[in-house]
């Protein structure tokens, strides 16, 4: 006999329902599930000399974050992150894109990690201090929160091609996951809580602990080489712009002169950039700025991964910038030629300094780790 994705459904939720009469039947002193400790709020890191953070989206309501941190929002958010439950095929989870040791990048141009096998039309951006993005998230700045990025990935056919209804059916079946949306919440998993939790474990990824940071806070004078320091006056002078703060991104979209042509729109996410959500012809092209912040250990570069390189990076702002009527004016930093003057001398401290930009301490925390492993 056929068993429909109903009798699926009722069948879950009946194990839900025997689940829940056990664990409220204990006595109050017993209940080991909603206790207040699993609500304590979990307290956002704010680096030394970094801006006011982010931290989630506000209720019109009450003018309070929609989505407060608390350590049981967390915990789950990194089990969801990296549980391939979450996948239509049960083979990819967020950390399947997403390394840890490479800034939770990938190391791939373009992946072909998702359900469908195909090759992405993007690089897998890095996610570091993403409680500090106000102007919208994915390369092309779609989604304008954390909460609402997380159904991109989820629900994209060729990334992780998950049907939310069916991600809900599961995890209302695993008795462990109803545990932990029951500790974070007070309710039963559903597609928004899931968002939720993913939300608020990749809002506490802060990467403020490299060599740059120690000099910056004082408490390594020495921590920077006379080559680094070097470089960090260059980077404040030629790629501040855009590469600004200590963040090291403005986190805002522009065309750097990557390319000329811009397609027919049959590959929109690849050329387009911002110009697929605004339509606004001045942001054809622009894409979102990186952060410089481990950006030796998460290569390749650009929104398709087409630079191998540090060294070509460096030489297409040098001598490759495509000159078009939509390229970034900060970009003509030689007169009225467009390119970034620069000797080879500067260059070797530029790339010296963005070696004081990895944060070991961040790579390795196991506070951000695969917690399946």
């Amino acid at each position: 006999m056929s068993v429909t994705r109903k009798d699926k459904y009722s069948k879950g939720v009946f194990i839900v329902l025997v689940f829940l009469l056990g664990l409220f039947s204990c006595s109050k002193d017993d209940d080991p599930v909603i206790a207040d400790e699993e609500k304590t709020p979990f307290t956002l890191r704010q680096p030394t000399f970094f801006p006011k953070a982010v931290e989630s989206a506000v209720d019109p309501k009450t003018g309070l974050p929609s989505n407060p941190l608390t350590k049981a929002g967390v915990e789950l958010g990194r089990r969801l992150f990296f549980d391939p439950i979450l996948s239509a095929n049960k083979q990819v989870s967020c950390g399947s894109c997403h390394h840890q040791g490479k800034a939770f990048s990938d190391g791939l141009a373009i992946t072909t990690a998702g359900v469908s096998g195909k090759p992405l039309e993007r690089h897998s951006p890095t996610l570091i201090n993403l409680a500090w993005t106000d102007k919208g998230f994915f390369w092309d700045g779609g989604s304008t929160n954390l909460e609402s990025q997380a159904f991109g990935p989820l629900t994209h056919v060729d990334e992780m091609g998950m049907y939310l209804p069916v991600l809900v059916e599961r995890l209302l079946a695993d008795a462990t996951y109803v545990e932990l949306f029951l500790k974070a919440f007070g309710e039963l998993p559903s597609e928004h809580r899931t968002a939720m939790a993913l939300s608020q474990f990749q809002r506490i990824l802060v990467s403020a602990d490299t060599p740059y940071d120690l000099y910056r806070r004082g408490e390594q004078p020495d921590a920077l080489s006379a080559d680094q320091l070097r470089g960090l006056s260059l980077v404040r002078q030629k790629c501040g712009s855009c590469h600004a703060g200590e963040l090291f991104t403005d986190n805002s979209f522009h065309n750097n002169g990557i390319d000329d042509d811009f397609g027919d729109g049959s590959h929109e996410g690849i050329y387009w950039g911002r110009y697929r959500i605004t339509y606004n012809p001045l942001d054809l092209g622009a894409f979102k700025t990186p952060t410089l912040r481990n950006v030796m250990v998460s290569a390749p570069y650009m929104h398709d991964g087409r630079f191998k390189t540090i060294d070509e990076v460096l030489n297409h702002y040098r001598f490759g910038i495509k000159d078009t009527p939509v390229t970034v004016a900060v970009l003509y930093q030689n007169g009225e030629q467009v390119g970034i003057p620069m000797t080879d001398r500067e260059a070797e401290d530029i790339k010296a300094f963005l070696n004081a930009l990895t944060d070991d301490k961040f790579l390795n925390n196991r506070e951000f780790s695969n917690p399946f492993n």
